[in-house]
């Protein structure tokens, strides 16, 4: 019998590590073939980019070019070009911020690494975001356990697997964190070799043991065990079945809890079961602040206790859409990441976070938060947080004693009505800073109070009641967001102070070209993007920024472009929208675009009054997506597009004219000779008289 059963284990050990080899091997053939499968299917869809006419496939040709986001984008192509006439596109085509990655809600600074799920890292690369998934090499032991929080199994026996569960092998209640094949394979176990009724401690001493970690396990077990004189029996099924366990040892493994941190002392023996089910009822309530003596900070490290309606993913607590009305006391000093958005939490205690103190990322968006509910040290025990989001809720003024360590701050669309010099006095480390759809103005936001934040970079305040651009400005700000204000004017010491502004965006304001004036940001040596969209503007502005790369002014009255108003302008404008406006064939001429020949890239003139093609285009050597559809052209001569007297290629490649009054039969066969491929333009559909 006893030769039967040693043969029956080295055929499972044999079969075990055939089984995980194979997996292996089939796992790296799964993940070339997703690869090449990746490789294939980014191919295709750069092909029909091309077809499709999409302005980023001209954009993304030279990683030095910065990328844009247009409303005529690869996902939003289609649409936009399929939508009914007349109806004006949002066109965010202003780029994003360079080098920087946008996911799920949060922007991802260059280089930056974070582990999105167990056992998977990314990393922010230049505006792309890059995931790998740990590879874990194969075991060739007989048993392996995958601990909770890592991403490879390791080798075990029976023994220690039990221990490190913190059950007995022959309990049939799940494991916590396991696999059902972890299961299975337990099963199986029980099947074919009944473990002998012996004490654990003899057990040990007979099993041969993986590896060096283990035999430290089972030493440290085995000290606590002559240090508790409790002894742990393993015993069969069939004893277990039978009701041979003494009502000691049942109600001594009822009582054992569900996760076990290492050296948890047993202190069950000094309680009693009501005084215990109490304790366990209040740390799942969610309007109660006491704690458990379990789950107080400084008990052993191990799964936490979570209501109901919150689930743990690695270090992420995630409670979004629970009904709370109070912040949930939990206890979990490993977590850095806590969600409890869509709640209706109305106040934060000052004990709130107590068990949580290594929390970097805390989302209490979209709640009832007021600011009489916050108490003065909510966030003081948070030593380590760095990114804060209070997104629609109640707040009238910014929390006070927020923590240091911050690095985004985001109380978008509240209520708040002023911001003094103390306010963010402490945030030196603070990036970004999001302060949209409030009640803010010059009035009640004092000049001071951007002062300390000397690191902010991103700053958005659209969607307020501005009527100048804010003063006191810091100087490390490099994208400036003041869209949907009521911002008339730009005066000469906006952005005396701000020589690292990359990006202005002030859609939707009213602002006239006069009320710009020549010295506001002429001088300015990296700013590269101004987005001045559906203002009041009837000319081009002059005194633009020498920098300057992207121009948007999209919806305004715009009837004429001055002449030589990009001269001056290095190394030149290389993406201009003046889509919607009220251009006409008079408003521009061949000193319109001087200056800006040899650079532009992108010119949008759609939407316009236009009965011809503007004079210059065949000019523009550089340009790769030209625009003219939606207006009122009637024909297209030779040499408006394409110079007949050149052999050269033209660098277009996406060209729109539908919409006009053009007859196509009635196009010259030269008119498009220098244009590469065909299916690049668009002709149809056309107006009919």
């Amino acid at each position: 019998m006893k030769h039967a059963v040693l043969f029956c284990l080295i055929l499972l050990i044999i079969f075990q590590t055939d089984c995980e080899r194979s997996e292996h091997g089939t796992g790296k053939q799964r993940r070339r073939i997703h690869q090449r499968r990746l490789r294939k299917s980014s191919s295709l869809h750069h092909r029909a980019n091309k077809q499709l006419g999409n302005q980023q496939t001209a954009a993304a040709a030279e990683a030095t070019l910065p990328i844009t986001n247009s409303d005529y984008s690869v996902e939003e192509n289609l649409e936009s070009l399929l939508s009914p006439l007349g109806v004006e596109s949002s066109y965010n085509v202003l780029p994003g911020k360079k080098g920087h990655c946008f996911v799920k809600g949060m922007i991802m600074y260059n280089n930056a690494v974070w582990s999105p799920e167990p056992c998977i890292t990314c990393l922010c690369s230049n505006g792309r975001v890059l995931c790998d998934e740990t590879v874990c090499h194969p075991k060739t032991c007989p048993y392996t356990i995958k601990p909770e929080g890592e991403c490879c199994p390791i080798c075990s026996d029976a023994v220690s697997y039990s221990l490190l569960s913190g059950r007995t092998l022959n309990d049939k209640t799940e494991f916590s964190g396991d696999s059902s094949e972890q299961r299975e394979f337990t099963n199986m176990l029980h099947k074919q070799v009944k473990p002998p009724q012996m004490e654990m401690d003899q057990v040990v001493i007979k099993e041969a043991l993986q590896s060096k970690e283990e035999e430290e396990d089972i030493k440290e077990h085995m000290e606590h065990k002559k240090e508790t004189s409790v002894p742990t029996t393993l015993h069969s099924d069939e004893e277990r079945v039978e009701g041979k366990l003494r009502p000691e040892e049942e109600r001594r493994s009822a009582r054992q809890p569900l996760y076990h941190g290492r050296g948890e002392e047993e202190d069950d023996d000094e309680e009693s079961e009501g005084e215990r089910e109490k304790e366990e009822e209040d740390a799942i309530r969610g309007d109660v602040f006491r704690m458990s003596p379990r789950l107080m900070p400084g008990t052993p490290r191990g799964r936490p206790r979570l209501p109901g309606s919150c689930a743990l993913s690695y270090k992420t607590i995630s409670c979004i859409h629970a009904a709370f009305t109070q912040i949930p006391p939990i206890t979990a000093p490993e977590v850095t990441s806590l969600e409890l958005a869509g709640n209706s939490i109305i106040s934060i205690p000052d004990e709130a976070f107590n068990g949580l103190p290594n929390l970097e990322r805390l989302d209490l968006s979209r709640n009832n938060i007021t600011s009489s509910g916050i108490g003065p040290k909510a966030f003081k025990v948070l030593k380590k947080l760095m990114r804060l989001n209070m997104d629609g809720n109640n707040l009238v003024h910014i929390p006070s004693e927020l923590p240091s360590t911050l690095e985004e701050l985001k109380i978008n669309d509240n209520n708040l009505q002023a911001i003094d010099e103390e306010s963010l006095s402490d945030l030196n480390q603070l990036v970004t800073l999001e302060l949209e759809g409030n009640n803010l103005s010059e009035i009640n936001v004092n000049p001071l109070a951007f002062k300390s934040l000397k690191s902010l970079s991103y700053l958005r305040l659209g969607k307020n009641k501005f009527r100048i651009i804010p003063q006191g400005l810091p100087a490390s700000i490099e994208e400036l967001y003041l869209e949907n204000n009521q911002i008339e004017e730009i005066t000469e010491i906006c952005f005396n102070h701000t020589r690292k502004i990359n990006m202005i965006v002030l859609r939707y304001n009213k602002i006239e070209e006069n009320r710009i004036a020549p010295l506001a940001w002429i001088n300015q040596e990296n700013l590269e993007s101004i987005d001045l969209s559906y203002n009041k503007l009837y000319h081009v502005p002059s005194y633009l920024p020498k920098s300057l790369l992207h121009l948007v002014l999209i919806g305004n009255q715009i009837e004429r472009i001055p002449g030589y108003v990009f001269g001056h302008m290095e190394p030149g404008l290389e993406y201009l929208y003046l889509s919607f406006n009220r251009l006409s064939d008079d408003g521009v001429n061949l000193v319109s675009f001087y200056g800006a020949y040899h650079s532009l890239r992108e010119l949008f003139l759609d939407h316009n009054d236009l009965k011809s093609i503007p004079p210059g285009i065949q000019e523009m050597k550089a340009l790769h997506f030209l625009r003219l559809n939606n207006n009122k052209i009637r024909n297209i001569l030779p040499e408006q597009i394409c110079n007949v007297e050149e052999d050269e290629d033209s660098a277009l490649e996406h060209l729109h004219l539908e919409n006009n009054y053009i007859k196509t039969r009635e196009i010259s066969s030269y008119a498009f000779s220098c244009i590469r491929l065909y299916s690049s333009i668009v002709l149809k559909p056309q107006k009919i008289k």
